[in-house]
């Protein structure tokens, strides 16, 4: 069995750090987590009324049938995203891997907030996409950015006032997200930034980076950040420490696990 002192010495002695992130590392800086129905009702109680769970909400087919209410749960989520400054953790990391050879982030998190926090843009993949990108419901432009668009929301109705619409078409816009039930996303952007993913474990198995795998927040419910964090961790021969408060379980020859949220697991291996 390891221990927190091996994580903390594998962590000093690697040469690359593979961050993997899921909902949870947003958590500390006040962002939902939508864990389960009822802590995604807490952040929209209106939805609750309606009767909508996470999964029927995230769905593309809103934006054809309700794009008011489509855009007033994107538009919010868009506008908290903007407002939210990542929690000391992020610094953390930044001040970690500057230390070593490379490194490489793993998200499912569409909130923007690595990017936020100064981590290099060529060193992100984004495998859901991102809510700071949109893209047409209808035509082929190429995915743009959401910089200049503001959202307006009444919270009260749950109505977005306004409506992102394609600037070659004018059909309604939505963001660049992976959603249930989804078939039009375009991943052409998500798929480059895997390409780079690539490129850095092949420089890794070059030249036999000893590597670190940090995962934090990731649950099982939608295991893609776990799955790649352990695949990862046998693909490169690397160490990996998963920080989760709920759902720690590990594998012990992978690594170390560690039961606390993702700002005091981080403290516990880096300070």
């Amino acid at each position: 069995m390891y221990s927190l002192k091996d994580a903390k010495e594998y962590i000093k002695n690697a040469d690359t750090i593979y961050i993997t992130a899921g909902a949870g590392m947003g958590v500390d800086s006040g962002l939902p987590d939508f864990r389960g129905n009822e802590g995604f009702w807490r952040e929209y109680p209106v939805i609750k009324d309606l009767g909508y769970s996470f999964s029927a909400m995230a769905n593309p087919q809103w934006f054809e049938t309700n794009p008011k209410l489509a855009w007033a749960f994107y538009g919010h989520r868009l506008n908290l995203y903007r407002s939210t400054p990542p929690h000391k953790g992020f610094n953390m990391l930044k001040e970690l891997v500057h230390t070593k050879k490379d490194y490489f982030i793993f998200t499912s998190n569409v909130d923007g907030q690595f990017q936020k926090a100064g981590f290099n843009k060529d060193k992100i993949y984004e495998c859901h996409g991102s809510i700071h990108y949109l893209q047409c419901t209808v035509c082929d432009i190429p995915i743009y950015s959401a910089k200049d668009i503001k959202i307006d929301v009444n919270m009260e109705k749950f109505e977005a006032k306004n409506i992102p619409t394609c600037p070659k078409c004018g059909a309604v816009a939505r963001p660049n997200i992976l959603m249930f039930g989804d078939w039009g996303w375009n991943s052409s952007r998500s798929y480059k930034q895997s390409i780079k993913l690539e490129q850095f474990k092949d420089n890794i198995k070059k030249h036999n980076y000893k590597t670190a795998i940090i995962e934090i927040g990731a649950g099982v419910h939608i295991p893609t950040v776990r799955e790649e964090s352990e695949y990862s961790t046998r693909e490169l021969d690397g160490f990996m420490i998963r920080i989760n408060p709920r759902d720690s379980d590990i594998d012990s020859t992978l690594g170390v696990s560690i039961s606390l949220g993702g700002l005091d697991g981080l403290k516990a291996i880096l300070k």
